[in-house]
């Protein structure tokens, strides 16, 4: 189930695998935008160190008129870690802060707590021990207030991590929003401001801000999928408390002044020395992240994914060669319908000149989710036909009987159970999380499980209404035809004959 895998922001992986041939960028929107569904998107190219091409395509909101350009701004998603690890970084290098240092060093809530002792280090790589379950849990809290973040922090310095920190690698909003935290209490100032002024300003990014739960009317409006098409969000209102986590918005010419900021071995916003560390894999436990990237040392690649409701993302750096792409859209994937990561990785692999990995197709992922849609109607039509066979049902005596009629509810349940916890526990997302990123797979999730319970106890008291005070006589309508008869026998006699 892709479509609920990129709640978890991992992204498009290695995009340097054996595939088809690219093609020009252009190209692959040509091929790959329709079939995307999205209404809008912008890319950026850094070539030598600095911004070689951009260009846009679509419009901002489904059915509008204002056309998406290189200077639109877009919510980016995950590759927001990278800005919180960059200013924990900054802190490191003031002096202020130690990657070894836990967490309870700096945040007075985690004191004493299962928390207290994970370190920055394993906050920043993934190591800490929440889960992405823990990361996904509150995703939808919002207070609205300048003090969301902190509020959330607090919530999360309750929690026992779900592993020992430093021994697994798992990936959870929960550090990145922890770490946002760290860079308010010790920078001294609300996490947006501290981002503006020391990172996007320095870089020039003119077209970018944090989320700070204002709209904003220059932002390319977020498109979600609804069976086979895109729906706009009410407004682009971005909540503070997900910042760091997921909360900059950024252009695509603005995200590629950072990438080649990143790559380009000076001693500016950050060390050269600092920025090599954040794009090497952290640790043992965490051999393909590094501290906010993704590293895969086979290709030498760098880059974050990321993955917001009704917005998707993309940015890769090959470091060695100077060289990186960014890829921003306003239409978040559905199940087999509506998915962006082709267009995503097909604009990536033509911009670098690479090959494109091969990726599955689509048709199975649209059959599975054809078929969640088809179950709540087949339930529908399975209660019409209880109904229509009532007369069988009531007949239904014995062990075998018995079982018939009560083993449909004990499945349904065991599948409802499976689909509204299990499967959300599995992918690392409640249901209602899913519900944000994914509305129509959530309504025809709670849909099919919720009829399956339905049939099963309508059918149940189909069986039973005509049983309740009727002994062991049988069915009502075999015992009411004896007692019409018995009141008329010569009725009954001309009905033999």
């Amino acid at each position: 189930m892709r479509g609920l895998m990129a709640i978890l922001a991992l992204g498009a992986g290695s995009l340097l695998a054996v595939g088809e041939p690219a093609g020009s960028i252009d190209d692959v929107i040509e091929s790959e935008m329709p079939a995307s569904g999205v209404p809008g998107l912008a890319y950026a190219v850094v070539a030598d160190g600095r911004l070689e091409s951009a260009g846009a395509r679509g419009v901002l909101t489904l059915g509008g008129d204002t056309k998406v350009t290189p200077d639109t701004p877009f919510l980016t998603g995950s590759i927001s870690k990278s800005f919180t690890a960059l200013a924990i970084m900054q802190l490191v290098e003031a002096g202020t802060v130690d990657l070894d240092a836990g967490v309870e060093v700096y945040l007075d809530g985690f004191s004493g707590r299962p928390a207290g002792a994970i370190t920055l280090r394993e906050l920043l790589s993934h190591t800490s021990g929440f889960s992405t379950l823990q990361g996904n849990t509150s995703f939808t809290d919002d207070t609205g207030g300048t003090d969301e973040l902190a509020w959330r922090v607090d919530r999360l310095a309750g929690l026992t991590p779900a592993a020992a920190p430093g021994a697994t690698w798992e990936y959870s909003n929960a550090n990145y929003e922890i770490l946002g935290r760290v860079v308010e209490v010790v920078g001294g100032d609300e996490f947006q401001s501290y981002i503006a002024e020391h990172i996007l300003e320095p870089v020039g990014m003119t077209h970018s801000f944090v989320a700070d739960g204002q709209v904003h009317e220059s932002m390319a409006t977020g498109h979600r999928p609804w069976f086979g098409g895109m729906q706009p969000l009410a407004d682009n209102r971005m909540p503070r408390g997900t910042a760091p986590q997921g909360g900059v918005v950024a252009s695509a010419a603005d995200l590629a002044r950072y990438l080649a900021m990143m790559m380009n071995g000076r001693d500016d916003v950050l060390s050269a020395q600092g920025k090599s560390l954040m794009m090497r894999p952290a640790s043992a436990a965490s051999p393909f992240y590094g501290l906010g990237w993704f590293v895969d040392s086979g290709d030498g690649t760098v880059w974050h994914s990321g993955s917001s409701p009704g917005y998707e993302s993309l940015a890769t750096m090959v470091p060695a060669a100077n060289t990186g792409v960014v890829v921003l859209v306003n239409g978040g994937s559905g199940m087999g319908f509506g998915e962006t990561s082709r267009l995503r990785d097909g604009i990536t692999a033509a911009a670098l000149g690479i090959d494109q990995a091969d990726e599955e197709p689509r048709l199975p992922r649209q059959v599975l989710f054809a078929a969640l849609v088809l179950l709540p109607i087949a339930y529908l039509l399975c209660m019409i036909w209880a109904w229509r066979h009532r007369v069988e049902l009531r007949a239904k005596s014995g062990a075998a009987g018995l079982f018939s009629l009560w083993f449909p509810l004990f499945t349904t349940l065991a599948a409802a159970w499976i689909i509204l916890d299990l499967v959300p526990r599995l992918v690392g997302s409640p249901l209602r999380t899913i519900s944000l990123f994914q509305p129509d797979l959530g309504v025809v999730l709670v849909a099919a499980a919720v009829t399956g319970v339905l049939w099963a106890v309508f059918r149940l008291g189909v069986a039973y209404t005509a049983r309740f005070g009727q002994g062991a006589a049988g069915p009502a309508e075999g015992r009411s035809t004896t007692r019409r008869r018995a009141r008329h026998p010569a009725r009954a006699n001309q009905v033999v004959r």
